[in-house]
């Protein structure tokens, strides 16, 4: 099973609001969201600092792609975070469970 976990930072407000819509879409088996990150980054030629909220995103390689796709509709930002690393050992029983979580409904 190609599964993947996806990192992505965002406003607090907006982290249960995404991980909500990443779940019930299918696009997510999980998402936990750590609070009280601080990012310090440079945009549009200025460093910035923002307190965000850290998602980590289970899926699989297969819903990568539509989950790529719905991210930036419902992110705050114009160029949201999304960095995905495979996960290459796990419990058996759990990562069948983030595939069948993931599937599409037909």
């Amino acid at each position: 099973m190609d599964i993947l976990i996806c990192f992505c930072t965002c406003p607090e407000p907006a982290a249960g609001r995404i991980a909500d819509v990443l779940v019930g879409e299918q696009l997510a088996a999980c998402v936990n969201i750590i609070p009280g990150l601080r990012s310090v980054y440079r945009w549009q030629g200025a460093v910035e600092h923002a307190e965000e909220g850290l998602l980590l995103i289970k899926t699989t390689r297969a819903r990568y792609p539509a989950l790529q796709a719905r991210l930036p509709q419902l992110h705050p930002h114009e160029l949201p975070e999304l960095v995905a690393v495979e996960s290459n050992a796990g419990l058996p029983a759990y990562l069948r469970w983030v595939a069948d979580m993931t599937r599409p409904v037909e």
